[in-house]
């Protein structure tokens, strides 16, 4: 599951110097500069930015991983240096070291709030980076922006052993999986899993419990994952943000969402357990 590795250590400036090579996360849009190897690819490493023909539009220090120094950066060209390619988090999945993932993730996040938070929202103004926090600080009116996260409920329901699972029209053909909306401004989890199942499948849930939550970097949410129980309603979708729901048995399951996803995991699970 793509996860920030427990072995990386926030930070906002280097230690000071030292003889272990950086890592390089580097960014075309959203895609990660490697290396092609023959088990999978390969992050860049170097003392100091070693793409002199790359051209970056900002720069961040990230931290530390088992503790090597971690930089990211975004450059103008979508055309890499000899040797390399820019790819997808997503096609770099199972091909890349799960942890230099992670951070990757971490990074892409921090480039995008980066690149979107260059003026105040409250009065237009330049914003600078503060030096004692992650975030960004305008001086004309004083307001602080800090990195976006958007709080996403994931609910996997569950009835006489068949799990809900649903298609929206940006699925990959074939692919369902469990439901998910983002939280509304004043909702609890809670209630923004009621009014999601209400609104997009006409069904009622109870017995909520916690699973997990995952970062999810496209672009910022915090997937927050609960399984629960069906309680009354008839499944019905409108067409347009779901095209299909249904129950599905463990062993009669179709096409799933990526490995990488929480969606998966919860769905694993109770093909696994069999509820």
């Amino acid at each position: 599951m793509l996860m920030l590795p427990d072995e990386f250590q926030p930070e906002l400036l280097p230690a000071g110097e030292t003889d272990t090579p950086n890592w390089w996360f580097v960014f075309a849009g959203d895609n990660l500069l490697v290396r092609a190897t023959a088990s999978g690819a390969e992050l860049p490493t170097a003392s100091i930015w070693p793409f002199a023909k790359l051209r970056t539009t900002r720069r961040l220090y990230l931290g530390s991983l088992r503790g090597q120094p971690c930089h990211t950066a975004e450059v103008e060209t979508t055309a890499p240096p000899p040797g390399m390619r820019f790819e997808s988090l997503r096609a770099l999945w199972t091909r890349l070291d799960e942890a230099l993932l992670g951070v990757a993730s971490h990074a892409l996040q921090l480039i995008e709030w980066d690149r979107t938070h260059q003026f105040c929202g409250r009065c237009g103004a330049p914003t600078q980076r503060r030096a004692d926090e992650r975030a960004r600080y305008c001086a004309a009116c004083g307001f602080t922006a800090y990195p976006r996260l958007s709080p996403v409920i994931m609910v996997r329901v569950v009835r006489d052993g068949q799990i809900l699972l649903a298609r929206a029209p940006r699925f990959a053909p074939g692919v369902y999986s469990v439901l998910a909306g983002f939280v509304e401004a004043g909702e609890t989890l809670e209630q923004a899993i009621h009014r999601e199942l209400a609104e997009e499948v006409n069904i009622r849930v109870r017995n909520l419990r916690y699973f997990a939550s995952q970062s999810w970097p496209f672009p910022h949410s915090l997937m927050i994952a609960f399984t629960a129980e069906y309680a009354a309603g008839d499944l019905r979708v409108d067409g347009r943000e779901l095209l299909d729901a249904g129950w599905f048995a463990p062993d009669a399951l179709p096409g799933l969402p990526s490995p990488m996803s929480m969606a998966w995991r919860l769905i694993q699970d109770f093909a696994a357990g069999a509820e």
